[in-house]
């Protein structure tokens, strides 16, 4: 598995992983639109925070070069370059549970060490995804705040997790 650059054409494969509107809103909160998504959305989405250059979304290929995964690393203070946020991250459903989204972050991890020079990274997750947090896990994530999210399917808690590296 490695990493690139996010394409355009990349939305139409991710599309296809949301299978139901509670994936999608494990995956994006509310920040991607209402289901089912489509490749206009994210593509959208992606270019409007590009504009603003501290956006990095990553897509994973295998040795093939078939996407498997997907993920967005952002500064989220204009004025702190040492702490970065993951978010989006989704591996191919057909996929999971294999060590797939371990090794995506693994390479997100050294992306954000190695190319961003950031010392710490945190993210987002919900607490009934639990497979997600327990793959956050086993990279060196540990929880450091939670918050409640008004969802579109009820109220959910929001677990803040974070790595320093």
């Amino acid at each position: 598995m490695e990493l690139r650059p996010y394409k355009k054409e990349d939305a139409d494969i991710i599309c296809t992983w949301i299978r139901n509107e509670e994936e999608l809103y494990k995956w994006s909160a509310d920040r991607m639109g209402v289901f089912p998504l489509t490749a206009e959305v994210i593509d959208s989405n992606y270019a409007s925070s590009l504009a603003g250059g501290r956006f990095y979304p990553l897509t994973a290929v295998d040795e093939e070069g078939r996407v498997v995964g997907n993920f967005i690393i952002r500064y989220p203070a204009p004025d702190n370059d040492k702490s970065v946020r993951f978010g989006f991250v989704i591996v191919d459903p057909d996929i999971r549970g294999k060590g797939n989204g371990r090794k995506m972050l693994e390479l997100g991890i050294q992306y954000a060490k190695e190319v961003l020079k950031a010392e710490r990274i945190d993210l987002g997750v919900f607490a009934n995804n639990v497979s997600a947090k327990r793959c956050y896990e086993s990279v060196g994530f540990t929880k450091f705040g939670e918050h409640i999210w008004e969802m579109p399917l009820g109220t959910w808690v929001c677990e803040d997790l974070e790595l320093f590296i």
